[in-house]
């Protein structure tokens, strides 16, 4: 997480309600998946949600994004903002990348396949070219995985890329890469589409003046902090994008934004606020698309200090909670509630768990069990993210009529992530979209860098692990399941909704995906948008 400041935009008439001050800072995704033995890429399913009609080729589109300033690059192994990750997919492509299931679907990479005992797998690369005229080959990937692995960097990618033996994996053809794994690893295809892990050139050194990816745009110019214009790349691999070009405007406010597009200076504007989105949602004006389950929503509770060491307090916890008022009022209704799970629609979701409800009656009755009939806590929040200090002030109200105190505390922005991570017993918690198994492996192992809620247990790591070496995906789907179950009904996630992702769109921009959660493969995708 950041929070830079950033440089005015240039005195450009075209721009002049684009001002703004601080920026916005992204929430990260991070590898993703499926067991996928073959497939093939291609452009976004679902339909249209502005009425389709016939693609028309040509045009410029503006889109107006929350920047980082004059630090900005285009390097896609650096892109940490939303701004960065947009620009990154335009340029560059993955080997794979999340469907709206947060499974992971083919992109450079033709197809996977691994040995009997899942430590080995083949990828063949699909016949595609760089913007220079170069053939993407297995040495290209060899050579973007290992400088992401570079242990002098800290790219985004690294974690993902932990499992890979990259001294031991080898290039078995131009475009075939043999990958040895450090274990058994069943959702390898996650690895693949890692938030960060772009593919580029051996021979690439310079990203912010020349750089040159295998993605449906091609560089022209960049401005960092400002704007950064792309041209579309006819020979991509999955056909030249209808737009001529697209240009990525900085405008740090949500306001600026908002106004950019009604005033006519952008086409699309990311990340409006639910309240933005209910003055103009079917007015006419403007266009609102909403990318469901986007973002959780949860309160986190350290499982190894008291009060929460003791399960009948979590699940106390768990029923104070009314989850659709949580939703309506820090989300203003921009979402849909929780369940106390992560990944609601995701592959793997265990979906047949109850919907867990507000009981004050049998909180207050598990409270008197654990001997906390009195119970005062301190629930953490800040204004780090939308959201957060609405459902701390909820929260305090709803757990007052079980008898429980909860004092709220107001961290830094700057630092509030780092402070949660092992500070306090009870916070506001949120993540963006990545696959089940990346969840539980990145926050719910014993040996998770992120493990916010201190769950450690050995038998869980045990089916995690028994999950990465079953090869049959209905039998995979039963270990995370029963994973799930003891979660639900033990764990420190209270997941009380999910948020949506809310963009602005001219009337006259076409082909914006809303079946695609923020960072998977049809949020922000451009090459297949068109102008009518």
């Amino acid at each position: 997480m950041h929070d830079d400041s950033v440089s005015p935009l240039p005195s450009d008439p075209r721009f002049a309600g684009l001002r703004r001050r601080g920026f916005l800072a992204a929430t990260g995704a991070a590898s993703l998946g499926a067991l996928s033995l073959a497939g093939c890429g291609g452009s976004g399913d679902g339909g249209d949600p502005k009425g389709g009609g016939t693609p028309q080729r040509g045009g410029r589109l503006r889109a107006a994004f929350a920047g980082g300033g004059a630090g900005e690059t285009l390097d896609p192994h650096r892109a940490n903002l939303f701004a960065d990750a947009a620009r990154a997919k335009a340029l560059f492509d993955k080997l794979a990348d999340y469907g709206p299931d947060l499974a992971a679907r083919p992109r450079l990479a033709e197809r996977w396949e691994p040995n009997r005992t899942l430590d080995r797998w083949r990828v063949t690369l699909r016949e595609a070219a760089f913007h220079d005229g170069r053939p993407v080959t297995a040495e290209d990937v060899l050579h973007s995985y290992r400088r992401i692995a570079d242990p002098r960097e800290a790219f985004r990618a690294k974690a993902s890329l932990e499992p890979i033996d990259l001294e031991a994996s080898r290039a078995t053809g131009r475009r075939s890469v043999e990958f040895v794994l450090k274990r058994p690893t069943a959702e390898f295809p996650n690895v693949l589409a890692a938030f960060g892990a772009y593919i580029v050139p051996a021979h690439a050194d310079d990203f912010d003046r020349d750089p040159v990816g295998s993605g449906p745009f091609r560089f022209v110019s960049f401005a960092p902090g400002r704007s950064a214009v792309f041209r579309r790349y006819d020979g991509h691999w999955d056909g030249a994008p209808y737009l001529d070009e697209i240009e990525f405007v900085v405008a740090n406010e949500e306001s600026a934004r908002v106004n950019a597009l009604l005033g006519g200076q952008v086409e699309y504007a990311h990340e409006l606020n639910p309240t933005t989105a209910r003055a103009h949602e079917g007015r006419g004006q403007i266009d609102i698309v909403r990318l469901r389950n986007s973002a959780m929503q949860a309160f986190c509770m350290k499982t190894d200090r008291p009060p929460f060491d003791d399960v009948r307090v979590r699940r106390a916890f768990f029923l104070i909670a009314d989850r659709k008022e949580l939703v309506d009022a820090a989300l203003a209704g921009a979402g849909e509630t929780g369940n106390d799970l992560f990944g609601k629609g995701y592959e793997y979701y265990a979906d047949g768990l109850p919907q867990r409800e507000q009981d004050l009656e049998q909180a207050r009755f598990l409270l008197r069990q654990a001997g906390a009939e009195d119970l005062r806590v301190t629930l953490d929040t800040s204004a780090v993210a939308a959201g957060f200090t609405e459902a701390a002030s909820v929260f305090r109200d709803q757990a007052k009529r079980a008898g429980v105190t909860v004092d709220v505390r107001m961290g830094s922005k700057d630092s509030y992530w780092s402070d949660i991570l092992d500070g306090g017993t009870l916070c506001c918690y949120r993540s963006g979209a990545m696959p089940i198994e990346a969840h539980i492996s990145q926050r719910l192992l014993t040996d998770s860098t992120t493990n916010a809620t201190h769950w450690r247990h050995r038998d869980f790591d045990a089916l995690y692990r028994q999950a990465q070496s079953t090869r049959d995906t209905k039998e995979r789907a039963a270990v995370y399941e029963r994973m799930q179950r003891r979660l639900y009904a033990e764990g420190g996630f209270l997941v009380w909704g999910f948020a949506d992702w809310i963009i602005g769109t001219a009337r006259t921009v076409r082909g914006v995906e809303a079946n695609a959660p923020a960072n998977t493969l049809d949020w922000a995708r451009f090459d297949k948008v068109w102008l009518a």
